[in-house]
């Protein structure tokens, strides 16, 4: 049975609730900033997600405005700029403690830390965003409790493209069998999946009732052992967080259901 080397992170709407309340206004602001009278809603947020990369959510939604520049040279142009205010409110939200980490998720990363399990960044989001993020929980130091950080400037191809799990075990040097995933989405479950990771899912606010298909395991948040789908075991007091031991759980039944060829979990909402 192969060990559990390495846990790959996803940052948005994993490590924290990102999305919503950080880059949605950012966004908001950013354009405000440049004079537009565009906005995003929460629905047309979340409608957006389906686009990976922030540049790219923000072209795909210039393309269907009548008042965006009509040549792809401008329309970049705009884009680049927008995205990089957007990039600058986003770490002033973080730095006022308006984006803490989801429960759970510090605990996990100490366990796995003390534990000697690797730990890893794989996002497509960009390097700032995740300095941002981390900079506040962790302190100047924040780099150093990861043993690669793989971010979107890092790859050509964004999720659902495997390219940054590619890149994380190659840098980590670690087999796909030897790593778990941590994802809250549909296409970053795909891209784990399509570079050979198994990969759980804790449930995001724009991703609660998405289906998804693949995953070892899905629960709403690793603060939780309720509402895990398949289930797992209760502590003798009640309600307990997730831990690594259930990890390596997930990770060891896996590589059992895919010596008898048992496939994987499937979830549809």
């Amino acid at each position: 049975m192969a060990a559990l080397d390495a846990v790959l992170w996803d940052v948005d709407g994993t490590l924290a609730e990102t999305e919503r309340d950080g880059h949605r206004v950012a966004f908001n602001l950013a354009f405000a900033s440049a004079g537009l009278a565009w906005r995003w809603d929460e629905m047309r947020y979340g409608e957006l997600l389906e686009v990976t990369g922030g540049r790219e959510r923000l072209l795909h939604d210039m393309a269907t405005r009548a008042d965006e520049p009509t040549d792809p040279l401008g329309r970049e142009a705009l884009a680049r700029r927008i995205h990089a205010t957007k990039n600058t409110l986003y770490a002033g939200l973080v730095q006022d403690g308006r984006i803490p980490l989801r429960p759970g998720v510090l605990d996990l990363l100490e366990q796995c830390r003390t534990r000697g399990v690797a730990l890893g960044i794989a996002t497509t989001t960009s390097r700032t965003n995740v300095a941002s993020l981390l900079g506040v929980q962790f302190g100047r130091d924040w780099a150093d409790r990861f043993s690669t950080l793989v971010c979107g400037e890092d790859v050509e191809r964004k999720k659902p493209d495997p390219a940054v799990y590619v890149e994380a075990l190659r840098r980590l040097r670690v087999e796909a069998h030897r790593a778990l995933a941590i994802e809250d989405s549909p296409a970053g479950v795909a891209a784990a999946r399509a570079a050979g990771v198994p990969v759980i899912v804790t449930r995001s606010t724009y991703f609660a009732d998405a289906p998804i298909d693949g995953a070892l395991a899905i629960g709403p948040g690793l603060h939780t052992s309720h509402g895990w789908h398949p289930a797992v075991p209760e502590a003798s007091g009640g309600d307990r967080s997730i831990g690594l031991d259930d990890l390596m759980h997930w990770h060891a039944h896996w590589h059992a259901s895919s010596a008898s060829q048992t496939p994987f979990l499937q979830e549809s909402h």
